[in-house]
């Protein structure tokens, strides 16, 4: 039960706190294009931790598998609402800014 309870906290402090900053560091168009693939990043870092640990399937408590299915039920949503120009628009404001910060 308590290992249940301290991956739903990590699931929810993982979740929360990427969306807060996004929120605080981006342009509102640009928000849900770089949160979903932030967790579709999160997705595929539980999914590699889920392989290396090995933890017996149990019905009853909440896996890393559970949370890579989460993060990635929550970052189609966030691709979903978020428009294919915004998406583009992220791409091309990171690709600039690449440009400008090299020697």
């Amino acid at each position: 039960m308590a290992e249940g309870i301290a991956m739903v906290t990590l699931f929810s402090l993982l979740t929360a706190l990427p969306a807060v900053l996004a929120l605080h560091m981006l342009e509102p168009e640009l928000v849900l294009p770089a949160f979903s693939v932030l967790l579709f990043i999160e997705a595929a870092l539980a999914v590699i931790a889920a392989r290396l640990i090995h933890i017996p399937d149990n019905g009853d408590d909440v896996t890393l598998w559970d949370l890579a299915g989460g993060f990635t039920l929550i970052g189609c949503a966030a691709a979903v609402f978020g428009e294919p120009d915004q998406a583009a628009l992220f791409l091309t404001e990171q690709s600039s800014l690449r440009a400008t910060s090299q020697p």
